[in-house]
């Protein structure tokens, strides 16, 4: 899989050739927050009174989705957590297959800045920093998955967009496994369309 332009010779009539939307991963994005959401509203108000899940998306009298408890919270991060670690550990075990080993965390970090943020993200990340112990900070100027949200004043829409760097998350954490790196990653954005995603690998000093 990749999202460079197929060079010639190639026929999108030949019915053993694989061709892929590169907006498919935009849409799944967009609706993965909001499954989640579904699915911990579910099991939350199961677990409160005996009640079966409504179904549809959480709302505030604004209609907006918002989050009611930390244990909801806490449910809608592990799975979208946990769908992207096994994503980024599939894409490693694919596309490292023939790459040379790689020397010291350093490389793979860039690895991951550069190879598997243009794979997913169609981009490589802004800005690499770290303080050569342990912590490196990655910033991504304009975050695809921001790119289309809205800017409303008030602040709003800045913390409506924190579940949606999960998912990401989880993959940084799932790559890095795959290549031996533990390590814990959290994200957040003060200005849409950036974030920032902070990598503290075990053992870190900060």
């Amino acid at each position: 899989m990749s999202f460079d332009t197929p060079l010639p010779p190639y026929n999108a009539t030949d019915p053993h050739a694989s061709f892929l939307n590169s907006s498919c991963l935009d849409l799944l994005l967009i609706e993965l927050v909001p499954m989640a959401h579904r699915l911990a509203r579910e099991v939350v108000l199961s677990a409160d009174d005996g009640r079966e899940g409504e179904g549809g998306e959480p709302e505030t009298k604004e209609g907006r989705v918002e989050f009611e408890s930390e244990e909801e919270r806490d449910a809608v991060f592990y799975r979208l957590d946990g769908l992207g670690y096994r994503v980024g550990q599939g894409l490693v075990e694919r596309f490292t297959r023939e790459r040379p080993r790689f020397t010291d965390t350093l490389d793979v970090i860039k690895f991951l800045c550069k190879d598997l943020w243009t794979l997913v993200f169609r981009k490589q990340i802004d800005n690499l920093k770290t303080n050569h112990r342990g912590i490196y900070v990655l910033t991504d100027n304009t975050f695809r998955p921001f790119s289309r949200m809205s800017t409303e004043a008030g602040g709003g829409a800045v913390g409506r967009a924190q579940p949606f760097l999960f998912f990401p998350c989880g993959v940084i954490r799932g790559a890095l496994a795959a290549l031996g790196i533990a390590a814990s990653v959290h994200a957040e954005t003060a200005e849409l369309p950036g974030a920032t995603f902070q990598i503290k690998t075990a053992g870190a000093k900060v």
